[in-house]
Parts: C-alpha cells; sequence; structure tokens
C-alpha cells in the first residue's frame, strides 16, 4: 500500500531530477553565451552610488541598534504580561521587525543624505525581467547549491534557530512566522543591505579587480553573517556572487531579491517535509 511517505518521496525525487535537468540546461546557455562574447546579463548603464564608507557604518550601527530595540520592546511586552520570559515566536517577530525596521530606517538614511530611489536599487521596477532571471538563476544554481549543502552537513550538522523553533512549535502560527520571515523579510533587508549598501559602496572603491572584487567581498561579508551554522556558509558564499552579479548587471537589487525569496522558499519547504517526518532529515 502506498502511503503519504512514499507519494512524498516520489514527489521530492521527481523534483530533483527536474533540478538537475534545470541545472545542465542553464549551464548549456552559460557555455554558450560565454562562447558568443555576450554577457550572462545584460549590463545596464548605472551611477556609482553617492554614499561612503561612514553612511555603510551607520547602516550597521542602525541594524544592531533595532534589534536590541525589538528584543526590549518584546520583552518588556511580555513582561508586562506577567509572563517570566519572551517565547520563542516573540523572539523570532523581534528580529523580524528588527531587520524591516533597520532596512528601513537605513534606506530613509540615504535618502536624506542625497540618495534616489534609483541608487537604492528600488527603481525602476521590471517585473518580467526581474523574475525570469531568477527563475533562470534558480534553475542554474539550485541543484549544485542543495547538493553542497547536503555533502558539508554530514561533515558538520546544520544547526539553526529557526529549526529548533519549528521542533518545538510546529502550529499554523510558528509556520506563517518562519514563511514570512524567510521568503519575505530576509530577502529584501539582506539584499538590500549586502548587495545595495555594502557592494554599492565597494564598487566606488579602486579595489583590485574592481567590480570582482567588490561582489566577492560582499558575498563573503553575506556568507560570514550566517556563520555558526554548520559549513551553510560556504554554499552561502556561492548564492551571494550570483546575487551580486545580478544586482551588479541590472543595478536592481530586485532580481535579487526575488532569487533569495526562491532559494528560500525551497529551503523552508524541504525543511517543513524533514520535520513533518514525510521525508527523512538525510
Amino acid at each position: 500500500m502506498t502511503t503519504a511517505s512514499d507519494i512524498a518521496l516520489m514527489l521530492l525525487a521527481l523534483a530533483v531530477m527536474a533540478a538537475w535537468l534545470g541545472s545542465g540546461w542553464m549551464a548549456v546557455v552559460v557555455v554558450r553565451r560565454l562562447r558568443a562574447g555576450r554577457p550572462l546579463v545584460a549590463d545596464t548603464p548605472q551611477r556609482p552610488v553617492p554614499w561612503r564608507g561612514i553612511d555603510v557604518i551607520s547602516a550597521v550601527v542602525i541594524m544592531i541598534l533595532a534589534r536590541i530595540i525589538a528584543q526590549l520592546a518584546i520583552a518588556g511586552s511580555t513582561t508586562a504580561g506577567g509572563a517570566a520570559a519572551p517565547d520563542m515566536t516573540s523572539q523570532v517577530m523581534a528580529g523580524v521587525l528588527a531587520m524591516l525596521g533597520g532596512a528601513a530606517a537605513t534606506a530613509a538614511m540615504l535618502l536624506r543624505r542625497g540618495a534616489t530611489w534609483d541608487d537604492l536599487g528600488l527603481w525602476p521596477l521590471l517585473p518580467a525581467r526581474d523574475l525570469r532571471l531568477a527563475i533562470g538563476s534558480l534553475a542554474l544554481v539550485l541543484a549544485p547549491l542543495l547538493a553542497t549543502a547536503a555533502l558539508l552537513n554530514r561533515i558538520v550538522p546544520y544547526q539553526h534557530p529557526i529549526i529548533d523553533y519549528l521542533q518545538q512549535q510546529s502550529d499554523p502560527l510558528a509556520i506563517a512566522v518562519v514563511v514570512f520571515a524567510a521568503i519575505v523579510v530576509a530577502p529584501l533587508a539582506e539584499e538590500f543591505l549586502f548587495r545595495r549598501v555594502l557592494q554599492g559602496w565597494l564598487e566606488t572603491l579602486p579595489l583590485p579587480y574592481g567590480p570582482a572584487a567588490a561582489i566577492g567581498l560582499a558575498a563573503l561579508a553575506f556568507a560570514l553573517a550566517h556563520a555558526g551554522h554548520g559549513l551553510a556558509w560556504v554554499p552561502l558564499l556561492a548564492l551571494g556572487i550570483v546575487l551580486g552579479v545580478l544586482v551588479r548587471q541590472t543595478g536592481s537589487i530586485m532580481p535579487a531579491i526575488l532569487l533569495h525569496a526562491l532559494f528560500n522558499a525551497v529551503s523552508v519547504g524541504l525543511l517543513l517535509l524533514q520535520l513533518s517526518g514525510l521525508v527523512p532529515a538525510s
């Protein structure tokens, strides 16, 4: 008799095959474009961002302060309600609010200092192009990156507070909070901060190898920001480079936000399947 677990495993196997086929097809497309001397992503003319290193440091301080304020607010409201300590849902929500608030405050600061919406990478909106680039990039990197993550997990097991959270609380509210944080908030805030604020500034510096160095350094900062979760930072470094190339070539963070969101959606979906017991964690 076919069980729900058997069906889930068969569907997962088909999805894995489709991911590898998509990766192979996109690799062929990449090689053909390189041989023809064509850029992988059309280069959109753009001016250097107007902010300086002090603004990047200010953005880091703003994010730290936003986190502290959010945690204090959650702790204060919990204490007022008579509870001994904030529950995990409140703590995750504090992180979500901190990321959103910190990114919004950073954007407001840069706008007040003369930046435009174009400089922030949020305009113009080209949904068809951005979605096409995001889907094509996901097809190229998804299978190799997840396979790399799975191999590294055998060396150093992956650990993340979100996994602990969902293991303790798997109710609809907890799942909704994780989905919102991973698929909406993290891509939006992280792409703005790492790819536009940091990478955009690095591109204005006289670095060896120019934009390539800026992309690599921003990707490294992005990966190291996720250190402490096993060796997950290694595939995230490669993902960060792809995200950086998209932003550099288009002048927009929207393709990177969409790619980041799609990648996180797949990761969260796999995590939920594993925690449900429908597929083995291995």
